[in-house]
């Protein structure tokens, strides 16, 4: 599988985190996604790798990079600062966390602590920082997510008590995928440090395709759908904000939820393409972070409906997913959570006209308790999920 060491345990508190069984992969980055050639783009089982220690020198944090480089149209939607090369295949990223966003912060319960998801997306910006400026891939090419997993080794660097927001991520090429082209792809190991603090580990599979090779796998999958050229997403009612422990409407993701006799839950993924983060700019198709949004969201309700969480404000401390296809925007799309047990991981996927399009191992953490709780941990007094 990869090529860099053998992944880690969490820690003496923590069992370690089963990455999604190997199984194809799958794009979903800002630029798209689509099948792919490569045959090692499913996550590795385990706890990503640990790039190595890399301190942060001159690194700054007065101003962010370009946001054409890191695929993003609002300034504000652009985390990264700094980059620096540090050795073949390492290199230091700078980021300047946000103290209130409107959608990473838009929670029910503590909005002062830090969002996985957010520092998930500062890495994923990464990507694009490393394929362009280190890798020389034009900047109109287009990128296809393939893998992500992450992992939070300390949950008190995810507490709203320290007023940092500034993280340094410390990054590592761990494999490289080629194809008649040369290079195509790549996994990035991410270790992200914020104060003295280890906040995220993550991983991500990614490659990338010219416009015109883009253009004509898009026609083709499309065209094969009956599909026209320019999609329309499906409108649909949403499930109540307060359900998915958010505020604002706008951030609920998926229609209201389904409950199976067998405990499956289910419910439609909505993509509304006016979303400022979601959809910070035009993509033909549902992108990846929107994918992981809905598997949160449905798996807060399971849990919570389940009884191993007591409220859906719970930390997603802990993530495999891969991508297997497109996801068209203008076809429904159902989220399907298995029956939520205590002691093992949310099992998530999303379908399509009967296809799998993608799937993911959730964890989640109880901010109201010590510990990690709900999915991983037997449902006492404290709740899970």
């Amino acid at each position: 599988m990869g090529a860099g060491r053998r992944p880690r345990t969490v820690g003496r508190r923590h069992r370690r985190f089963e990455g999604a069984p190997h199984a194809g992969a799958r794009p979903g980055t800002g630029a798209g996604r689509g099948r792919h050639r490569h045959r090692h783009l499913a996550p590795t089982p385990g706890r990503p790798a640990r790039p190595a220690q890399l301190r942060s020198g001159s690194v700054q944090f007065t101003r962010t990079l370009p946001r054409e480089l890191v695929h993003r149209a609002a300034v504000a939607e652009v985390f990264l600062t700094d980059a620096e090369r540090r050795g073949e295949d390492e290199v230091l990223l700078a980021a300047q966390l946000p103290r209130r966003h409107a959608f990473y912060h838009d929670t029910r319960g503590d909005r002062s602590r830090r969002d996985p998801m957010l520092l998930l997306e500062a890495c994923r910006q990464g990507i694009f920082v490393v394929a362009h400026r280190y890798l020389g891939v034009p900047l109109g090419h287009k990128f296809l997510l393939r893998a992500v997993e992450f992992d939070v080794p300390d949950p008190a660097a995810l507490d709203g008590d320290d007023p940092s927001t500034e993280a340094v991520i410390a990054t590592r090429i761990e494999q490289r995928f080629h194809g008649r082209a040369g290079t195509t792809g790549l996994r990035l190991g991410f270790d992200m440090t914020i104060g003295a603090r280890e906040a995220l580990m993550a991983r991500i599979d990614y490659s990338w395709m010219p416009p015109r090779a883009w253009a004509r796998l898009r026609a083709g999958q499309r065209g094969a759908f009956g599909l026209p050229e320019v999609p329309v997403a499906l409108p649909g009612p949403r499930a109540e904000p307060a359900l998915v422990g958010r505020h604002d409407p706008a951030n609920a993701v998926i229609s209201a939820p389904r409950t199976a006799q067998d405990g499956t839950h289910t419910a439609r993924l909505i993509a509304d393409t006016d979303h400022p983060t979601l959809y910070d700019h035009w993509v033909d198709h549902v992108p990846g972070m929107l994918e992981l949004e809905a598997f949160r969201q449905l798996a807060l309700t399971a849990a919570v409906d389940a009884g191993t969480l007591r409220t859906p404000t719970a930390l997603m401390v802990g993530l495999a997913a891969r991508f297997c296809c497109f996801a068209e925007m203008d076809l429904p799309l159902e989220c399907r959570i298995a029956p939520v047990l205590p002691g093992t991981d949310i099992e998530c996927g999303l379908y399509q006209r009967g296809a799998l399009a993608a799937e993911a191992r959730v964890r989640l953490a109880d901010p109201g308790t010590a510990g990690l709780s709900g999915a991983l941990a037997a449902p006492a007094a404290r709740g899970a999920g």
